[in-house]
């Protein structure tokens, strides 16, 4: 592995930071916070594909250059990105570019043959999978060091694309646990859609598109009729938007769940607490979820969790230790632990310990710990070579 000094300049690649909050956006914005913590006294040229402009609510040190290509047609977005980032970076000639998605390693590549140039990419959750791009398949074995969320994509990468298992650490989602506490059911949202305080909610956060119906949300709305039987009060709240949820309408006619089941379409960030202190289960028993922050936001409130046992969802819940994990494509399974996470019948009692709970997720995922792990990599990747003394 090469090595080198501690940089003084940073080439950050972005999809975007301060639009869209999907997962990789959310992550490449904790880890420029990150990063600019740990070396307030480099400088900083950011890279963002989609966004137009900064926004305040996101820290960053004044000196840092944003550089935007969000403004030019999405037809030849990507092009003018590529030619954008390559020609900077010839230009400046940073001490270590830090692509936060996988496809800009085939740019970081060829500026690293070019000038020598080292980086690093995060791999975050489904791009990292699978890879067909013949491209791609090359220059991720070029990159100095490879981020990858969680040990379900840091194993699929390693085997499927045979590297080097040096090369491809653990850096986890982080959350911040400030914007996401403990507390009793909002009556605001309890009147909104006429609850009452005692009766059981189940609910989802994620975007309803039919790209990513892996989500689970029509699982958990199959498992409702026999979930009523059991528990008749029961309610199931989504909170997203997208292209897929005529779908659902749809789906929800036709087993009849109109009246237990409340889409309540896209929800700003800053309501979202309230809606996971409105639920006694939060549930995505997803397939391709690369980890899956709201886990963590979710935990954070101290409610109990039912995730997927086939994707990040492990890494999220520490391998089943923070909530359950069930086979997301067994009916029987997710319908009889939702069931059981209600009743205050599954076996993980930690479950049941808000305060615990939190507590835990903090120490696993908190941005300190986020910023720790960083460091450590940083350390490692920067210290001298030793010679031998023999």
């Amino acid at each position: 592995m090469q090595k080198l000094g501690t940089p003084s300049h940073f080439h950050v690649w972005s999809p975007e930071i301060f639009g869209f909050k999907g997962g990789i956006q959310v992550y490449s914005a904790f880890f420029l916070e990150a990063l600019q913590k740990l070396y307030p006294q480099s400088q900083y040229d950011v890279f963002l594909k989609n966004d137009i402009r900064t926004t305040p609510e996101i820290p960053y040190l004044p000196e840092t250059q944003f550089h935007f290509a969000g403004a030019w047609p999405l037809k030849i977005r990507t092009p003018v990105f590529a030619t954008q980032i390559i020609n900077k970076g010839f230009q400046q000639r940073p001490d270590l570019i830090i692509a936060t998605h996988l496809n800009f390693t085939v740019a970081a590549y060829r500026l690293k043959r070019l000038i020598g140039t080292p980086f690093w990419t995060i791999a975050y959750g489904m791009e990292a999978w699978d890879i067909k791009n013949a491209a791609l398949k090359t220059t991720i074995h070029y990159a100095d060091m490879i981020l990858a969320i969680g040990s379900y994509t840091r194993d699929r990468l390693v085997q499927e694309q045979n590297l080097n298992p040096d090369r491809v650490v653990l850096l986890p989602c982080t959350f911040d646990p400030h914007r996401f506490r403990i507390a009793p059911k909002p009556r605001l949202l309890l009147t909104r859609y006429g609850l009452k305080p005692e009766q059981p909610v189940i609910l989802t956060v994620a975007r309803l598109i039919k790209s990513e119906n892996y989500k689970g949300y029509d699982k958990i709305l199959q498992a409702l009729p026999q979930i009523r039987q059991i528990i008749p009060n029961i309610h199931y709240i989504i909170v997203g938007k997208g292209d897929d949820r005529p779908r659902i309408e749809q789906l929800i006619v036709k087993l009849g769940l109109q009246d237990c089941v409340t889409l309540a379409g896209f929800v700003p960030d800053e309501q979202l607490c309230d809606y996971y202190n409105l639920c006694d289960v939060f549930a995505m028993p997803s397939k391709k979820e690369g980890f899956g922050i709201v886990y963590l936001e979710a935990l954070a409130c101290g409610k109990p969790v039912l995730a997927g046992n086939q994707d990040g969802a492990v890494d999220a819940l520490c391998h089943g230790e923070l909530g359950a994990l069930v086979n997301p494509d067994n009916h029987r399974e997710i319908t009889e632990a939702l069931i059981k996470i209600i009743q205050d019948n599954y076996p993980n009692t930690l479950m049941y310990q808000p305060e615990a709970l939190r507590r835990q997720v903090i120490d696993n995922f908190g941005f300190e710990h986020f910023q720790y792990i960083l460091a450590s990599h940083f350390d490692k990747y920067f210290q001298p070579i030793k010679r031998s003394s023999s």
